[in-house]
């Protein structure tokens, strides 16, 4: 299938590994002109060059602005923005109980204020230019909380309905939102939070993790010309994990 999204700009956060990265290597397969942005100047410098991605940034995403000023960047280097992947980190595991004050507003400001931040500077361009397309990575503890993501579960929930409350005002301008939320896939997360193939296979219809490419595959559809009348959704890729809708 012809994506029609060959020379189209994209900026996609969180990219110098895992999802973000398999994400931005999509595009770039694509034939889109892809700025990259994470924390760590030499990691994410380092995956530009293995991509091809036309530019990288170094930003701190739990820093206010720092939405904005990826997207300010993006464009002066790119002339505009068509597509727009909003990927972040997830905050640390702990029970309610054991979460503080300043670990909710830490992830608050990660999480969710990034993500308005960055749609807000980016989406004037893209209804003025009548095209664009916003994609929110969240998980499927959106849906189906996991236990001890306390700070993820509540969080991750909300950008599902900024994602409708949003794609209701900009369908009109050509804009399509979606959420894309990814199962158990082969990433260094999974290996933080202990999570392994045996544990897996006893859950999920699937039998195995997934791939981040298998992942970015998705991504790559949302972000095309032909996904145009698909906006408002939360979108799984899961392996069949997800039991509720």
């Amino acid at each position: 299938m012809d994506l029609a999204i060959t020379g189209k700009r994209a900026l996609v956060l969180g990219a110098s590994a895992g999802l973000g990265r398999a994400v931005a290597e999509a595009l770039v397969q694509e034939g889109v002109r892809v700025a990259i942005v994470s924390r760590d100047a030499a990691r994410i410098t380092a995956t530009a060059a293995a991509i091809g991605a036309e530019c990288a940034f170094a930003l701190d995403l739990d820093a206010p602005r720092a939405g904005r000023d990826a997207v300010e960047r993006a464009i002066a280097a790119l002339g505009g923005l068509d597509i727009v992947v909003v990927n972040t980190g997830g905050p640390a595991k702990a029970h309610f109980a054991d979460v503080t004050v300043g670990a909710w507003e830490a992830g608050f400001q990660s999480l969710f204020v990034s993500a308005v931040e960055t749609i807000q500077t980016a989406l004037p361009g893209m209804r003025a230019q009548k095209w664009g397309r916003i994609l929110l990575v969240t998980s499927v503890a959106a849906k189906e909380p996991m236990p001890a993501l306390t700070v993820s579960n509540a969080l991750r929930a909300g950008l599902l309905g900024l994602t409708k409350s949003l794609s209701d005002e900009v369908a009109c301008d050509g804009v399509t939102v979606n959420a894309l939320l990814p199962g158990f896939t082969r990433t260094s997360r999974m290996a933080q939070l202990g999570i392994v193939d045996a544990h897996i296979a006893a859950q999920v219809p699937a039998r195995r993790m997934g791939e981040p490419a298998e992942f970015a595959a998705l991504a790559a559809f949302l972000a095309s010309q032909p996904a145009a009348y698909i906006t408002g959704q939360a979108i799984a890729c899961d392996g069949g994990w997800l039991r509720s809708t």
